[in-house]
């Protein structure tokens, strides 16, 4: 028998992504740190200096670490700015020392005004930045080439930090949003599961229970009939135990016709007179088994909720479109129809829920004539496969349409 198996998504499984994304971070602060201590090296410096200038470069990355974690993002204003004032003293203040051996050390900054200020004074603050490295440079006395080469760097250091700090975040925006995804997959399997156990025992059991009350009736009176009700009951049983078995394979496929000549007989066994006529010949599997299962739950509803001594069930087709009515006299209260928990169940809110996956719909309540109606529509073609899902794969045999 065909299965359908939801594999939940495992933490472990995409664990190594965010990890990675924050690695690669790291690497390119240590790269970007490395190039400016070079730069300071090959002036030759005493130790004393090159000392300060190591510390003051894990200084500034690591603020630009802290910067560039998820958990920034969502920083109170007054830390931010903090946190900016601090990675923008030591950027600035060494400049007193080093000069233009700081090198493009403006660019850790430029990505931290990006990813920390609103969009509206980031980039124009990255820019007034940018723009500050050439004249600086200028104004030391640098060359040319190196002042185009200490602009080009503070650019493509700041576009550099910043699309790998969003990145990242992305990643761990994606990794949050694929273990929701997990969890609400195996929430809705759940619900398939508890609706699929109400729709599909509620009538068998209802059936059981009553046939069982029948049986008891008969045995004085009557043991033949007690006896061929009792292989009624086993069959029910054996059909209740099917549809368990269905259940918990994610898979199973109704006939509305079939439904239909069982309800017919188990309605007669509660000495109700129904009526029965199903002329749409045959279906979608889709749309046949949603049919079928609102056919279940309106006798089941009869059997449990009312004194209903008339009954009449109607399916045909109307154009496109597959529409099933039942109606019964007497009734109880319409409250009692759509109580949902112990003793009323949620059949309706589960029917609605189907019908409207396919494109469908229902009403159902009592009418100016006293009679309880329930009427349910479907196209003859699902709009979308969403049902088709639930309700698991088809037989190959059963999937032409008529």
């Amino acid at each position: 028998m065909p299965t359908r198996n939801i594999v939940p998504f495992s933490p472990r499984s995409q664990a190594p992504a965010p990890r990675l994304a924050r690695a690669i971070i790291v690497t390119a602060l240590l790269c970007y740190g490395t190039m400016t201590v070079l730069n300071v090296v090959r002036t030759r410096p005493e130790t004393f200096e090159l000392v300060v200038c190591v510390g003051l470069v894990l200084m500034v990355f690591g603020v630009q670490l802290a910067v560039s974690s998820p958990q920034a993002r969502s920083w109170p204003t007054g830390r931010k700015a903090l946190v900016l004032g601090l990675q923008a003293v030591l950027t600035f203040a060494p400049l007193v020392w080093f000069g233009t051996n700081w090198g493009s050390m403006e660019g850790p900054l430029a990505a931290s005004l990006l990813l920390t200020l609103p969009a509206r004074y980031a980039w124009p603050s990255y820019g007034a930045l940018i723009a500050f490295i050439p004249v600086y440079n200028l104004l030391a006395g640098a060359t040319i080439d190196l002042v185009l080469y200490f602009t080009i760097a503070g650019i493509l250091t700041g576009l550099v930090i910043y699309g790998l700090t969003r990145l990242t975040d992305l990643v761990h925006e994606v990794h949050a949003t694929r273990e929701e995804l997990a969890r609400m997959a195996v929430t809705q399997e759940r619900l398939r599961f508890a609706r699929d156990l109400h729709d599909l025992l509620g009538y068998s059991l209802s059936a059981i229970t009553l046939k069982g009350e029948l049986i008891h009736r008969l045995i004085a009176t009557r043991p033949d009939k007690a006896r061929e009700e009792t292989a009624s009951v086993l069959r029910v049983a054996r059909q209740a135990l099917a549809d368990v078995r269905l259940v918990s394979s994610g898979y199973r496929d109704m006939s509305l016709s079939e439904e239909a000549e069982s309800a017919g007989t188990v309605l007669a066994a509660a000495d109700i007179r129904a009526d029965v006529t199903v002329e749409c010949g045959r279906l979608h599997p889709v749309v046949d088994t949603v049919l079928a299962t609102a056919l279940r739950e309106g006798v089941t509803n009869i059997l449990r909720h009312s004194r209903v001594r008339i009954c009449s069930i109607k399916a045909e087709l109307d154009d496109t479109t597959v529409r099933l009515g039942m109606t019964n006299d007497h009734p109880h209260e319409p409250s009692h129809l759509f109580t949902a928990g112990a003793g009323g169940g949620s059949g309706l809110d589960n029917l609605r829920t189907r019908f409207a996956a396919i494109g469908g719909g229902l009403t159902a309540g009592l009418q100016g004539d006293g009679r309880f109606h329930l009427e349910v529509w479907a196209p003859i073609r699902p709009q979308n496969d969403i049902e088709a899902l639930a309700l698991g794969p088809t037989p190959p045999e059963r999937s032409a349409v008529a």
